[in-house]
């Protein structure tokens, strides 16, 4: 049985929501990273002390982009990932990492600062600098679904998997803002089955599929 640790809008969503696609069995496992209580089971697994961990096995890992491409390749093939020899790979390539890599890695000093940093530290060079270059990388994003609807090409793929969190991580946080073909854009991934299923089970505790 696949363990999936996470929180209620951690990365772990892309984890859990690609087990969905896959139709894979799994269980969530909720941590709360703002309790001042010790979780020794999850500090076993990760004593980097940040989420998600995945455990498959005696596999454990703690990468959500790793953790997804390690699950098609083991448990694949799936369409959610294009054949190398794929017109569609390399930009299902791109995008799977650009969701990560490119977008949510760099919000988050800029998040974390303006919940967690002193007032005047707020909007500090750093910050600034990551929500600008964040930025400039949307528009690769918007680039390519002015091409197609996902961003491999007219079917979904896990790369949109990894786009859509960042994306929704953005505008939640209030630190991007989305025109109406990336709203749309959301519209369509979030629509799914599996992202429902893959919701209502990261909001549940520990839950077995």
């Amino acid at each position: 049985m696949i363990t999936v640790f996470g929180g209620q809008t951690s990365r772990s969503l892309r984890v859990v929501w690609l087990l969905e696609e896959m139709g894979l069995p799994y269980r969530v496992r909720q941590v709360d990273m703002l309790s001042d209580e010790e979780d020794n089971e999850f500090l076993a697994v990760n004593p980097a002390e940040y989420i998600p961990v995945m455990l498959d096995g005696d596999v454990t890992m703690v990468e959500s982009i790793a953790m997804m491409e390690y699950l098609i390749a083991r448990y694949g093939p799936t369409p959610l990932a294009p054949a190398p020899d794929d017109p569609a790979f390399p930009a299902y390539q791109q995008f799977l990492h650009l969701g990560e890599a490119g977008l949510a890695t760099l919000l988050m000093p800029v998040v974390v600062s303006r919940i967690l940093a002193p007032e005047a530290e707020r909007r500090n060079w750093g910050a600034n600098w990551a929500l600008d270059a964040a930025r400039r990388r949307l528009k690769l994003v918007r680039r390519q679904l002015a091409q197609s609807p996902y961003l491999a090409g007219d079917a979904f793929t896990a790369a949109d998997i990894s786009v859509t969190y960042a994306l929704q991580f953005g505008r939640t946080q209030g630190v991007l803002v989305l025109d109406d073909a990336e709203e749309a854009y959301l519209a369509r991934t979030t629509g799914r089955e599996a992202y429902r299923k893959a919701m209502e089970r990261s909001h549940a505790g520990l839950v077995q599929a």
